[in-house]
């Protein structure tokens, strides 16, 4: 098992196998024009496999797939069928849903057993101002069938913004409970490509439990949260939900996570700057020691706690500039995993 500077295990990879979203979500991807990685340098199935399988062996438990939006990667269940076969005991995907319906039994015959879908509203017109699309019928049919096909976890993320969604959040675990889905809250994060973030947009984890407390009388704390992003609450109905809040309670202490961007990069953190070229470093023929050692090398010089830094910031707004994020794409929270 793999230990950084503050005695954190590396258990967990968040694997980006695109940067591509088919949804320009105004908390990710807000601007009109992105700059994307280069197709030819996206690592291969057969790299990405590779990754895995060598950080399976160095105490690797936790893989979820990411983008962008996964989904647009080609013939992904292909991928999933090599990656289960790693032996990685969780494997998990997240997705915004819209193409899911199509893909979803292929994914769970090819051995995904997890799946997290983001769903930040239920009513249409608030659908197409967050998402700047309008794509919610696909999203609801696509939730609806993967609710009947057996998922060993099945979760629904909801990013809450103030004064766009956050009169929804009763609507939305009643909605979650019908599916059998849990369902988390997301404080809004100023993360890179949130560049229109401010701290008043955030609904924090105590106003959002305040809601739900309204309604079912009591949010109480469940035990054995782990390295989990979400603080789990059992409400008086019997319903579980989580809440991640990163902004306000950040969890770095307990992160357990490693982050591959989908042109190869290895980052130790959400807010991390630079990384690690694997992509470099898998294509020059280096042999699985010497790239088990690089990557092993690389978490262990970590002491990366970007969240707990950014409560730090007096005058707290966006991460990084639109200029800086034009500069570097791999800043944007939909290149490395978000």
């Amino acid at each position: 098992m793999l230990l950084d500077r503050r005695g954190r295990a590396l258990t967990t990879l968040r694997l980006s196998v695109t940067d591509r979203c088919n949804l320009r979500c105004t908390y990710c991807m807000p601007e009109a024009h992105y700059t994307w990685l280069e197709k030819p340098h996206l690592l291969s199935f057969e790299e990405l496999a590779r990754v895995v399988r060598l950080l399976r062996v160095q105490g690797l438990e936790k893989v979820r797939i990411t983008g962008g939006e996964p989904l647009l990667r080609q013939e992904l269940p292909k991928l999933v069928g090599m990656l289960a076969q790693s032996g990685v005991p969780q494997l998990a995907m997240t997705s915004n849903g819209v193409l899911l319906e199509k893909h979803a039994v292929a994914l769970r015959e090819a051995g995904l057993q997890r799946l997290t879908v983001s769903l930040d509203t239920l009513r249409p017109e608030v659908f197409s101002r967050l998402a700047q699309r309008s794509e919610l019928d696909k999203v609801l049919s696509s939730l609806r069938l993967v609710s009947g096909l057996a998922f060993e976890d099945f979760k629904i993320d909801t990013v809450v913004v103030r004064g766009v969604n956050e009169e929804e959040l009763l609507e939305l675990v009643r909605f979650a409970g019908q599916l059998g889905a849990e369902i988390r809250f997301i404080e809004y994060m100023d993360v890179g490509g949130a560049t229109r973030w401010e701290p008043g947009l955030v609904v924090s984890q105590e106003e959002i439990l305040e809601r739900l407390r309204s309604s079912y009388g009591s949010a109480q704390p469940l035990p054995g949260r782990g390295s989990a992003p979400a603080e789990r609450f059992q409400l008086g109905n019997g319903q579980v939900v989580g809440v991640v809040a990163s902004v306000t309670h950040p969890f770095c202490a307990d992160c357990d996570r490693l982050r591959l961007t989908a042109d190869g990069q290895l980052l130790l953190c959400l807010y991390a700057r630079t990384g690690l070229d694997l992509r470099e470093i898998l294509r020059s023929g280096a042999g699985d020691e010497e790239v088990s050692q690089r990557i092993g090398e690389f978490w262990m010089g970590r002491q990366d706690q970007g969240a707990v830094d950014r409560t730090r910031v007096s005058q707290r707004s966006g991460y990084v500039s639109l200029e800086e994020l034009r500069a570097d794409p791999r800043l944007e929270m939909h290149t490395r995993g978000g």
